[in-house]
């Protein structure tokens, strides 16, 4: 089957470890009956907009909406100040597309070192399920002082009836940032959840939250979990407090299944999953509209100091490729790249930086696509 892959390969190592998932996903094509992928690339990110002063347009990103799926190397470059590319270009493309989903298989591979003592692969097998558009990401908010015009009055009221401060006449600068979640946001990406735990045969489904002092909106997020739970009584469910599931992923990692997270715990959990699962390197994503685009990334960014180099781990990028491909139902072809990944690991003759060798990103990714071509 055809599918359209829009490229946009990125800043930093983008462009490098891109390119060899490209090469293992042309590898997989040539040895797949009926695989056809076409790309076209983007060039979106930090050089695009250096040259141009642009991020992404309405009209880019409905250029973008005729594609099957979206593969991206990474964004940030430190030319731009913070936060310039990641909202102009990662959050305008997953709000855009409505990408409410970000999935993350926290999976330690055979041959892979963890820093966990005593963990091994089949410790470590586990979903991420994080809500990709609510929570604290929607930039609301803002700043509030001494010359604080008309329309801070309500702020102004807020904080001198609950804190007992009074910033007009005390000249104290505030800051503050709005959190917003509505029910349909917190149903439709924890009923995703539920349906991914039948579809692999996970038993249980974890929500992550902080209800205990956050209550208003968590405590949606927990009426949302129990009143979608009610139609999955054969799977196993549960809460636990964000600062708690941090502990015990650490301790006992082989006791989740399928974490089902907001959006500002889920980054924070994503982060450590991919350090027990052998680092950044190894560590795929993807931004997920089960209706719609959905756009997949090796989650560890641009990586500037390392640009150029050929020394960055490409897996986690080649990963991505393969979680793509069974967004698009190709799961023939998707497994095949998970095996090559699993074999090239296991044997352990190839090895990045990050993982205490020397090999080169195209080497990694040429034994890769080899390793496919050689399959049966």
């Amino acid at each position: 089957m055809r599918h359209k892959v829009a490229v946009i390969p990125g800043d930093g190592v983008g462009p490098e470890v891109v390119r060899e998932g490209m090469k293992v996903l042309k590898a997989t094509m040539e040895t797949t009956n009926g695989l056809d992928l076409v790309f076209e690339e983007f060039p979106y990110g930090g050089e695009y907009y250096l040259k141009t002063g642009r991020l992404i347009s309405e009209d880019e990103l409905e250029e973008l909406s005729e594609f099957d799926a979206i593969y991206l190397g990474a964004v940030g470059d430190p030319r731009v100040p913070p936060g310039i590319l990641e909202k102009g270009v990662l959050l305008a493309i997953r709000f855009h597309f409505d990408q409410y989903v970000n999935l993350r298989p926290v999976k330690l591979y055979p041959g892979v070192p963890c820093p966990l003592k005593g963990k091994k692969p089949e410790d470590i097998d586990f979903y991420v399920v994080r809500e990709n558009t609510e929570d604290f990401y929607i930039d609301m908010g803002g700043r509030a002082g001494k010359r604080v015009e008309a329309e801070h009055q309500l702020k102004r009221e807020l904080y001198r009836t609950k804190f007992g401060l009074d910033i007009e006449v005390s000249g104290d600068e505030i800051a503050y940032q709005i959190g917003v979640m509505s029910r349909k946001g917190a149903e439709r990406v924890i009923k995703y959840a539920f349906e991914l735990a039948r579809a692999e045969n996970r038993k249980r489904v974890t929500a992550v939250d902080k209800a205990n002092v956050l209550t208003h909106i968590y405590g949606l997020w927990r009426e949302a979990f129990e009143e979608v739970a009610r139609g999955y009584p054969d799977i196993e469910t549960e809460f636990a407090f964000i600062d708690a599931i941090t502990m015990w992923i650490v301790k006992n990692p082989e006791w989740y299944e399928v974490v089902v997270t907001p959006n500002m715990f889920g980054d924070i959990i994503t982060d450590l999953g991919a350090m027990i699962q052998g680092g950044m390197g190894l560590a795929p994503g993807g931004n997920i509209n089960p209706g719609g685009v959905s756009m997949f990334e090796p989650i560890h960014g641009s990586a500037p100091k390392h640009a150029g180099k050929n020394v960055a781990n490409p897996i986690a990028s080649i990963l991505a490729g393969k979680m793509m491909l069974e967004e698009l139902g190709e799961r023939e072809a998707a497994a095949k790249i998970e095996k090559a990944v699993k074999e090239i690991l296991r044997e352990g003759k190839l090895r990045t930086y990050d993982l205490g060798g020397k090999s080169k990103t195209s080497e990694v990714g040429d034994a890769i696509a080899n390793k496919i071509r050689r399959m049966e």
